[in-house]
């Protein structure tokens, strides 16, 4: 049973994660009432979609991913339209059901969409130095907790039930210690996004949560008196950064052109203001091996429930 506590958490977590008005905020397509045009009368219009999250970006973030996405059109010469993607299990489906054509997802989304329906690697933005990223156990800044040991009993937030950072690695380093998060944690939530999660745990509603480091270091230039209320705990090891990826029955031309759009992006002028704005470097190429830790992770964690 719910503790009153943490029923307040959850309350405060859902007014943490209802989108507010902002004249930067890009205009979202309502998935809930959309009609969706086949994948063959999209092609006749030229029209591309393409997904992208809050999962992936603070919500502040999500105007230059926007203005990204109108770059792309302008290059492509193609109208692109921008789909606000509310998790990443959705957005997986869209990609199969091809009612999208392209999107960035996370690394474990994209994992399980090559191995169900082929889901194609296009390019991968390369972020304070890398084309990699962590995961960060964060804790309030006045916490005595000092590793991840030190959470058990307390409560945690998770992003999505699909996120790399945000729930797989948290997972398997627990069940590498032989613990389950479901009982490692004395509550659980899902805050929906990794900035809902550092303000979670910057106000103290949940005693722990697992991150992007990308994120976190986003948020830690453009926001350090949120991130100042946190500290981090364990840095996991690097794992591939989130993709963007597309259907594999989008017209080869269409991928080729694409792909040649984000890899020069940063070459191009008006591609490298908004690439600044992202504070992402640019877009490197990157291989389905540079994955393996993912898989072999979730390869892991699959064995130990059936083991279960």
């Amino acid at each position: 049973m719910l503790t009153n506590r943490f029923i307040a958490v959850l309350m405060a977590l859902a007014v943490i994660i209802v989108p507010g008005c902002s004249k930067e905020e890009p205009k979202k397509i309502d998935l809930g009432k959309r009609a969706v045009l086949k994948s063959e009368d999209r092609a006749k219009t030229g029209v591309i979609r393409i997904a992208v999250g809050g999962m992936i970006t603070p919500k502040e973030g999500l105007a230059y991913y926007r203005e990204f996405l109108d770059y792309i059109g302008n290059e492509l010469g193609r109208p692109v339209e921008y789909v606000d993607s509310p998790n990443y299990e959705e957005t997986n489906k869209m990609l199969e059901n091809r009612e999208l054509d392209a999107a960035i997802v996370c690394s474990g989304p994209y994992v399980d969409g090559h191995k169900k329906f082929g889901l194609e690697l296009l390019a991968a933005p390369k972020a304070f130095g890398a084309p990699v990223y962590y995961s960060y156990i964060i804790v309030p800044k006045e916490s005595s907790a000092r590793a991840l040991d030190d959470l058990k009993g307390k409560s945690f937030a998770f992003t999505d039930p699909l996120s790399n950072t945000g729930k797989l690695v948290p997972d398997y380093l627990l069940g590498k210690k032989g613990y389950n998060s479901n009982t490692f944690f004395s509550k659980t939530v899902y805050s929906g996004s990794h900035d809902k999660s550092i303000q979670a745990v910057a106000g103290a509603l949940v005693d722990g949560a697992a991150v992007d480091s990308v994120i976190w270091e986003y948020l830690a230039k453009t926001k350090p008196e949120l991130t100042g209320k946190t500290r981090i705990v364990l840095r996991s090891e690097p794992y591939a950064i989130p993709p963007f990826v597309v259907h594999p029955a989008l017209d080869p031309a269409v991928k080729k052109k694409l792909r040649t759009i984000l890899l020069t992006a940063h070459t191009n002028q008006r591609g490298k203001v908004i690439l600044d704005k992202m504070m992402t470097e640019s877009y490197v190429p990157i291989e389905d091996k540079a994955y393996d830790s993912v898989r072999n992770m979730k390869k892991w964690l699959a064995g130990e429930q059936k083991e279960r």
